[in-house]
């Protein structure tokens, strides 16, 4: 299915959920705006310099290829709060490997080097990313994860995190359960199988 029919219907849902919850938007913002995506804290492991990698693919670290866990593509789109694509705009994602371990020195340097652990793309015409990852893993204290950062150029427009949605951990979890109910539908999707692994698709709205 194309990504903007499924964004399309997440967005009719996000109004049936609306409606279902009794929440009341000024009638010009349900006119005209999206709801934009929450912010969410970028935490502690945010890359401290540049890796050497950092492509979508972050099964592959250089000539290192990452055979633990659960294959997965991550995608979506990412749009102003009319609706129109962020042009010129780049979006990066990080989060631990299988273990739970993060590429960064506060982490111990336990992580598998194998495991990319941060990527960043380019958003094309229509705003729409792609990465190949593992679908999220949990460690102590949080609920599966992946962190995301939109920049335009040197702005940063937007920190969150995304979710796999229904995950039994998320009830659990401090960030993630301090959402309105509609916020965390925008930030979680299911990961579906496909035929080289999972899919999970994200719609992602700023203020730019």
């Amino acid at each position: 299915m194309p990504i903007a029919q499924v964004l399309s219907r997440r967005h009719a849902l996000g109004w049936a959920s609306a409606a279902a919850l009794g929440t009341a938007w000024p009638l010009a913002s349900a006119q005209t705006r999206l709801r934009a995506t929450p912010a969410q804290t970028e935490g502690p492991y945010y890359p401290v310099r540049e890796p050497k990698d950092a492509d979508f693919d972050l099964l592959k670290n250089g000539s290192l290829a990452y055979a633990a866990g659960h294959p997965a593509w991550v995608e979506g789109v990412v749009t102003d709060l009319d609706g129109r694509p962020l042009k010129g705009a780049s979006i990066e994602i990080w989060q631990c490997d299988e273990t739970g371990h993060y590429d960064h020195p506060g982490d111990g340097g336990r992580v598998n080097p194998a495991f990319q652990g941060f990527g960043r793309v380019r958003l094309d015409a229509q705003g729409a990313f792609r990465f190949r990852t593992i679908q999220p893993a949990p460690y102590t204290g949080r609920t599966p994860h992946i962190h995301a950062k939109i920049k335009l150029g040197p702005r940063e427009l937007l920190t969150t995190q995304l979710y796999v949605a229904g995950d039994p951990g998320n009830a659990r979890d401090g960030i993630y359960s301090r959402l309105h109910p509609l916020d965390q539908a925008a930030v979680s999707s299911p990961f579906v199988r496909v035929a080289d692994g999972l899919r999970a698709r994200y719609g992602l709205v700023v203020a730019a």
